[in-house]
Order: C-alpha cells, then structure tokens, then sequence
C-alpha cells in the first residue's frame, strides 16, 4: 500500500451496523459502541433543498438508506428490472434536472452486474440532465491491479475510473483504496476518505492492555503506523511473499510480539488466507490474542471456513460491503458503520465546504 501522508485525524464515532448491514436490526453485542447522538443531521438546509439527491443501486441500499437518515433526506425513487436474457433496464422516477446527485454503488460481488448498473446509472442520470453527478463507491473494485507486475496483464484500477468518467461521472468518493495513488487515474475530482477513525474508535473502547498494531505486508505500513499512533501502541511488520493470485506465504514477523495483544491491520479481507496465516505467525511468536480489522468485508470463497477454524479472537469491519451470510454465522466478525462518515463528506461536497476540514 502507498504511504498516506493525507490520513485523517479526527475519530469520528462507530456506529452499530448488524451484520447485513441494516441499521434498523441494532442489538447489542460483545462489545458495545458509544453510539451517536440522534441529531446528527449537520444542516437544516439539505432537507430542503429540492436539488440535492441521493440514489443508490442495489450493492449496498441499507448503507445509501442509512447515509440519507443521518442526512435528513430521502432515498431518490428508482427502477431497476430485468430483460428475460438478464440485461439491465434503469429508470429514474424523479425529475433530477439542474440537480446535485450522489449515486451510493460499492462494486463489490457480483462484481461486474454492480459495476455495470452503476454505469448505466450514471448514463441516465446525464441524459436526465443532472447538474453533477458525484459516484459514492465506499468499495472500490478492481483496485488490486493498479500496476503492470508482471507480463500483459492489464491495470484495471485505471480502466474502471476511465470507465465512470466516460459513463459521465463528474466527481468520486471514495473509501480506503488499496492504493492511494489510484485517486492520479480520474481527471475529475477524487475525495478519499478512510475508516479507520471509525475503527480505531472501537478498539479504543475494548481498551487492550499490552497492545501492538500489525500490519500484514509492507505496503500497508503507513496506515498500520496512524492506527498504532492512534492507539499508543507499537507496531509490528509480517513478511511475506505472494506466490499466486490470493495466495501468500508468511516469512517472518518483525517486531516483538511477545505476551502482546495484536491487532492485525488490512484494508481488504478477500480470501482470508494471508490473515489466517498471520494470525497463526503471530501466535507462534508468543502473541497472547489476535485481533483484526478491516475496511472492505469481501470474504469470498472460503473465507468464512477459514475464520471459524482460525484461532482469531474477533475481526472487526465496515459496512462498505454487505456482509455474507456464512460470515455471519461464524459469529466472529463484528460490524461498523461509515454512514456518518460519508454523510460528512457528502454534505461538505454539496455545500461546496471542505472535506479535508471534517479531519483536522
């Protein structure tokens, strides 16, 4: 991962997401998050204001449902069917003329029909003649290929921003990409935002004695560092070698671990595989328990398998991305939400306000 010298510094607090993602299925759990105050809503303007919309497609609705809440404003009426050999018809059922829309649509599995339908979404939403369209897409898919890292293969990081600008998008928002030099791929403007104050949020209040922060490879150092700071807690590094595609080996844990707490950081949990195998190094180096967190909850294949077998104490996420139903049953991952966090950022672009000014 990139170094991110722009991460932010205000911890915004967690709000309670269940595991599917619906903010209206809130019980409590292990460890309870402060929640927020109802009156979150940060303009008494927005409500009002007949060209400002959100719209979501169908990857991540109880999150866009969520957002428009803390915001005070209503979900935007939409259609989305079915032709008999499975192609996409969209409509939108509300005049959007002169407006300021956001479009809430992670590409998170499957990923290529969320991808297209936010493309066409897009589409419809030029020919309507919106005013600015700004692309809400809390997961960023295809962001693994950033680079040329081996013979012909192609950097689809770049080709799905060409793709979002061609389809009309005039803005994006984003959350933790896996490289933070993919935001040099738009030539609109790109807002990055992360999730770890909702994260470091949480574990502060578990207070952890004895506490070290991992980060599982090299290029995650950067974020695992602000999460260390965050917590004053040291860092530790793992080594390791990517032999495959979703395939890793661990060679070595730099750092003491010993007798510690860990809490492995990562922006993605695909697979599970590399975080399983840390937790095991970890462990074998005479760490006490692991921890582990993350931004993006994809967990395909078999990765709920892998969680319940694997000796992790809790893995902790956002709400990006719904969660699995088999990752939920394995009742070890615990769920944040970000709505606050991106109805934020959605309001500072709207009002034409800063967004880096919500972190400092």
């Amino acid at each position: 991962m990139a170094p991110q010298d722009d991460m932010p510094t205000l911890d915004f607090p967690a709000i309670q997401a269940s595991g599917n993602g619906n903010a209206a299925d809130k019980t409590p759990e292990k460890h309870p998050v402060k929640a927020p105050a109802p009156e979150r809503k940060r303009s008494s303007r927005l409500a009002d204001d007949k060209r400002f919309k959100i719209f979501s497609g169908s990857a991540n609705r109880p999150l866009a449902e969520e957002v428009c809440g803390f915001l005070g404003v209503p979900l935007g009426q939409t259609r989305v069917q079915n032709f008999s050999d499975g192609e996409l018809h969209f409509q939108l059922l509300e005049n959007v003329r002169g407006a300021d829309v956001f479009i809430l649509q992670p590409t998170s599995a499957p990923v290529e029909k969320h991808l297209l339908e936010l493309l066409i979404m897009i589409d419809a939403l030029k020919r309507a003649s919106a005013h600015r369209i700004t692309v809400v897409m809390p997961y960023y898919g295809y962001a693994r290929q950033d680079r040329k890292d081996r013979p012909r293969v192609a950097i689809t990081s770049k080709l799905i921003a060409d793709l979002l600008q061609t389809a009309g998008a005039n803005r994006a928002l984003l959350v933790d990409l896996h490289a933070a030099q993919i935001q040099g791929f738009f030539d609109i403007p790109v807002d990055h935002l992360f999730a770890s104050p909702v994260l470091v949020g949480y574990f502060r209040d578990l207070n952890l004695p004895d506490l070290t922060v991992v980060s599982p490879d090299a290029g995650g150092v950067e974020r695992a560092r602000f999460f260390a700071q965050k917590l004053g807690a040291p860092l530790a590094i793992v080594d390791k070698r990517r032999t495959d595609i979703n395939v890793t080996e661990v060679m070595n844990v730099i750092g003491d671990v010993r007798g510690r707490n860990c809490i492995i950081l990562d922006d993605i949990v695909d697979t599970a595989g590399t975080l399983t195998k840390t937790v095991e190094a970890l462990l074998s180096n005479g760490a006490t328990a692991v921890y582990a967190c993350a931004s993006h909850a994809v967990l395909s294949g078999p990765a709920a398998e892998r969680l319940a077998a694997s000796p992790l104490k809790e893995l902790v996420v956002t709400n990006t991305i719904p969660l699995r139903d088999d990752a939920i049953a394995i009742g070890k991952v615990k769920v944040l939400s970000v709505a606050g966090l991106l109805g934020r950022a959605i309001e500072s672009i709207h009002m034409e306000t800063s967004v880096s000014s919500l972190f400092s």
